[in-house]
């Protein structure tokens, strides 16, 4: 304690301060490196909540005493109790994501509920009970049900219902297959609905569309992933490019088409009619005596017969004709171009290097007989597919190599704040206190050993020998019994002489 405070009064106002200013620094650090090992480590619990969802998760959380902070709209908890805290929610059935279902008809009594009323209640519940449904998906974290059902009074003809379904999921997107499994669940439940009337919105990227009513872009990237997965398996991933276009129709059309043949007829009907007719004349003679004997022979007179047979056949035919109707509903493809760029092959020249030429037009038409029954090419409608090889442009090293992950990127935020604030305070101890140490003792060693600069004599001090060139010359008055041994001499001024003695050895 004494050297300290010796230290302390041999040291000017400025190294007193700058003392000072560094144990203030160092205390300081310590403290909050002891505050930040103290503090646990936060986890999110949930974010992205309703305000009414967020505030009985708050409630809950403080009525278990766990700690948590609030950082936007995340929840954040102590990272040791974090699923614990998540179990327990789910049992109280935390958070709730969805409205009330069946239940809303528990608390309705027959008195004073009409008609209306009842069923205004019961397609509420009914959403309700589907947006339960929905929420089963894993990555859908909110759902929201609207149905439009209209209602059928007396001999009115019930107008079609139709339902949305709005969707906000973790950062995943809704795929076609769920969003057709969604419009099946909907339709379901609502009697009379179909499919085609139930829409899936999708909160970040709008209407999902199913697999059977893609867009034309979507058809197109598809088409083209396709194209690229069969050429990649052949050439190599990155050794091809393919840009596809479709020709869509926008506007519905509906085409009737009537065609004559006059070269061919057809037998419709045929009639046959078959008439005969027979007839007899005969006139008697002239009435005699001789007529009314009996045994007399009578004259007959005139006769004639006549007989008439005729057959009639009648045909009808009719002009061949051919009748086509063609409806076109928007969306049908009108025509389609693609074109496919293959990279070419190394082949040695003739230095021995390697060098990229073209391919072979055998491969180049196997490759375009693959991309034409992989998008269906269809000549008649004008299509057109296009396969060329060209060797591709070479890329930079630059531009080609990724930078590996190294420590910081495996490091937490925590963890990298621990490691800056060590470092700070390990360079505020060097710089603030030991380096202003360090530069006090070199400079009372060099003004020790300075030569310019003699050490002031005793008042009993005697001439004598320097002990060294480098040290300044001291007189000293040995005592009466001291011999000529120049050790005890030295031994002698030591006593004498601590003060100077002690800066001398330190230096």
């Amino acid at each position: 304690m004494l050297k300290l405070q010796e230290y302390w009064r041999e040291r000017s106002a400025k190294q007193r301060a700058v003392l000072v200013a560094a144990f203030a620094i160092a205390f300081g650090s310590v403290i909050g490196l002891s505050w930040l090992a103290s503090r646990p480590n936060m986890a999110m619990l949930y974010s992205g909540l309703d305000p009414q969802q967020s505030g009985a998760i708050m409630a809950a959380v403080e009525k278990s005493g766990v700690p948590y902070e609030i950082r936007g709209d995340a929840i954040w908890v102590e990272d040791a109790r974090r699923d614990a805290l998540r179990m327990t929610l789910a049992g109280e059935g935390l958070p709730s994501a969805s409205g009330t279902g069946y239940e809303i008809l528990d608390g309705m009594s027959g008195f004073g509920t009409t008609s209306q009323m009842f069923d205004a209640a019961y397609w509420r519940a009914k959403e309700g009970e589907l947006a339960r449904t929905i929420l089963a998906l894993p990555n859908v974290t909110t759902a929201r049900v609207h149905l439009a059902v209209p209602n059928a009074r007396g001999y009115r003809r019930e107008a079609q219902s139709s339902a949305s379904v709005t969707l906000t999921t973790d950062g995943t997107p809704i795929s076609r297959s769920q969003a057709k499994a969604l419009k099946f669940l909907v339709s379901s439940g609502v009697p009379g609905m179909s499919p085609d009337h139930v829409s899936v919105i999708d909160s970040e990227r709008g209407v999902v569309a199913s697999n059977d009513d893609l867009a034309g872009e979507d058809r197109e990237a598809e088409m083209k992933r396709n194209v690229e997965r069969i050429l990649e398996a052949h050439v190599g991933t990155g050794n091809a490019i393919v840009e596809l276009n479709l020709d869509l129709v926008t506007e519905s059309e509906l085409l009737t088409e009537q065609r004559f043949d006059p070269e061919q007829r057809a037998l419709i009907s045929q009639e046959s009619e078959e008439s005969s007719d027979q007839s007899n004349n005969s006139q008697p003679g002239a009435v005699t005596a001789a007529s009314n004997l009996p045994e007399g022979q009578q004259d007959q007179g005139d006769q004639s017969s006549s007989t008439r047979a005729e057959t009639r056949q009648r045909s009808n035919f009719e002009v061949s004709r051919l009748t086509r109707e063609v409806n076109r509903q928007p969306g049908a493809t009108r025509r389609m171009t693609v074109a496919v760029l293959v990279n070419g092959v190394q082949r040695a020249d003739a230095n021995g290097g390697q060098t990229l030429v073209p391919r072979d037009e055998a491969e180049l038409q196997s490759i375009r007989e693959l991309v034409s029954s992989a998008v269906g090419f269809d000549e008649t409608r004008g299509d057109a597919i296009t396969v060329k090889s060209l060797p591709f442009a070479s890329l930079s090293e630059a531009g080609t190599s990724a930078s590996a992950g190294g420590l910081l990127e495996r490091l937490d935020l925590n963890g990298l704040i621990k490691l800056a604030l060590i470092c700070l305070f390990i360079l505020a101890l060097v710089f603030f206190l030991l380096r202003p140490v360090l530069k006090a003792r070199n400079a009372e060693s060099r003004a020790a050993l300075d030569d310019s600069r003699p050490l002031p004599p005793p008042p009993e001090a005697e001439a004598m020998p320097p002990l060294s060139p480098a040290v300044a010359e001291i007189d000293f008055s040995p005592s009466a019994g001291s011999n000529e041994d120049p050790v005890a001499r030295l031994k002698e001024l030591m006593k004498s002489r601590k003060d100077e003695s002690l800066k001398l050895l330190s230096g």
